[in-house]
């Protein structure tokens, strides 16, 4: 009896010590162009349900900010560690292979651990060719509709409509609603893959790093009709600040060349109230088809037991502008653009709470690393926020810093600082500073007001010491 007790006893403490030797598994989301208007970001006109529920078994952040606002350069910094500066991660092309060569990404770190690392859809910009050495298998992509993140479904004859003469639309139509399935887009198809690599890992030994990245709500805004039909277009709004903001200089504007790509877009010039709100509803019904496309990929994760130990992170690579100021798209260094969504799920740690500390992208790499007790490579310039997991009211960072083109950010709690320098003097050439507890939507410049000199000074000063260490750091 007592040997059977005893045969017992080692049975039960061998699987304590083999669950406490597991390493957790990690499900990373990415969404392109997806800005913080989400229902668990308290807007309402939103449908997003699946998101909503990951929010809720785990960590919001509300002030988390990308540091460079387009896709290629945020994803190269984020899943290298390192910021973007004036010398590399500089657009949406950018290779994080050739601006920083031999540099240990975040998914190879968890390859040389132990994990299968899988890519599917748009992780890094240049999907298959760069971050190489990162993925156990070739990263993956959807065939047949697949265009880039054009993919439309429309007749061959509308698919070549031609250029408008002497103008910039190459990209057809930006928006369509076809009355289709869900896989007949990319997204669709990315989550089937998921959902295939997911009953995959349910066998396996080894723990996974399934990184999956989907498309929508990039333009064009396409999506199946029924994701167009869950908002009334009646009840569309265009925001309350289309203009401008007062005092600011003209190194914050641009002309959203991304959008006049297509052919359905001037060239030049505002655009129709009506065409405008059809491309709000276009983003919203995009936003909805791809969360249904997360929420089945995470119904997967639970259906298959892989749930309690994995990891979730969903990260949208940047803000983007849906007619403030009168801009479209992102690449520029205003607020709508630098937010960004960011939510965690980790087992163990505390459900549904939420933080206003601030936090960075660059700041993902190590936290990762943090939660599945992996050492962190001594090139990452981020901060683990583990441990908000746990306090999230907790004294965090003081600013985080952002960046585009020519111009340099710097977010506090309370404001944002932009400067802009001359190439050729290295002098500062223009600046806003915005209040974002009494303006948040930024409308109106206050660098220039005397009451603000201190201020500005301060943060002048901030910004120009993290550049001086941010440039001076000797990486390749």
């Amino acid at each position: 009896m007592k040997k059977i007790n005893i045969l017992l006893l080692l049975i039960i403490f061998s699987g304590i010590i083999s669950a406490q030797n597991q390493k957790p598994n990690v499900l990373f989301i990415a969404v392109d162009d997806l800005r913080p208007e989400l229902g668990c970001y308290g807007h309402e006109q939103i449908k997003s349900p699946n998101i909503d529920k990951l929010a809720e078994s785990g960590l919001i952040f509300n002030k988390s900010y990308c540091n460079i606002p387009v896709c290629g350069a945020s994803r190269a910094s984020l899943l290298s560690g390192l910021r973007p500066n004036r010398h590399r991660f500089l657009d949406y092309s950018c290779w994080q292979d050739k601006d920083v060569p031999g540099v240990v990404s975040l998914p190879m770190h968890f390859k040389n651990n132990g994990y299968q690392t899988i890519s599917l859809g748009k992780i890094y910009h240049h999907t298959k060719e760069d971050g190489k050495g990162s993925w156990s298998e070739t990263p993956w992509s959807p065939k047949g509709n697949w265009q880039g993140w054009q993919a439309y479904v429309l007749p061959e004859s509308i698919k070549q409509i031609k250029p408008r003469a002497n103008g910039r639309g190459i990209n057809g139509p930006s928006f369509e609603w076809p009355d289709v399935p869900d896989n007949a887009y990319p997204d669709g198809m990315i989550a089937e893959e998921a959902i295939r690599q997911l009953d995959k890992f349910k066998n396996s030994d080894e723990p996974f790093f399934l990184a999956v990245g989907f498309l929508k709500p990039h333009l064009p805004f396409n999506a199946p009709k029924k994701y167009w039909d869950m908002y009334d277009f009646d009840e569309i709004k265009l925001p309350e600040n289309m203009q401008k903001p007062k005092n600011a200089p003209d190194e914050c504007m641009h002309t959203f060349g991304e959008l006049r790509n297509y052919t359905d877009v001037p060239d030049s010039g505002p655009l129709e109230k009506e065409f405008m709100r059809k491309l709000i509803h276009g983003y919203y019904a995009c936003v909805s088809y791809t969360d249904t496309q997360i929420g089945k990929v995470l119904d997967e994760l639970e259906r298959l037991g892989l749930a309690e130990n994995t990891i979730v992170i969903l990260w949208g690579d940047h803000g983007w502008h849906l007619g403030e100021h009168n801009l479209w798209c992102k690449h520029c260094n205003f607020e709508k653009v630098l937010h960004t969504p960011l939510i965690l799920k980790a087992s163990g740690k505390t459900k549904n709470i939420q933080t206003n500390a601030l936090v960075e992208y660059v700041d993902i790499y190590p936290s990762l690393c943090e939660l599945a007790g992996l050492p962190k490579p001594f090139h990452l310039q981020g901060k683990s926020f583990v441990p908000l997991t746990e306090n999230p009211n907790q004294p965090w960072k003081e600013e985080v810093y952002c960046r585009w083109i020519r111009g340099e950010t710097v977010v506090t709690q309370t404001h944002t600082y932009t400067e802009w320098f001359d190439d050729k003097t290295g002098e500062v050439s223009a600046r806003m500073l915005y209040d974002l507890n009494n303006d948040p939507e930024e409308t109106v410049n206050i660098s220039e007001e005397k009451e603000n000199k201190n201020l500005v000074e301060e943060l002048s000063k901030k910004l120009n010491n993290h550049i001086s260490k941010r440039d001076d750091l000797i990486i390749p």
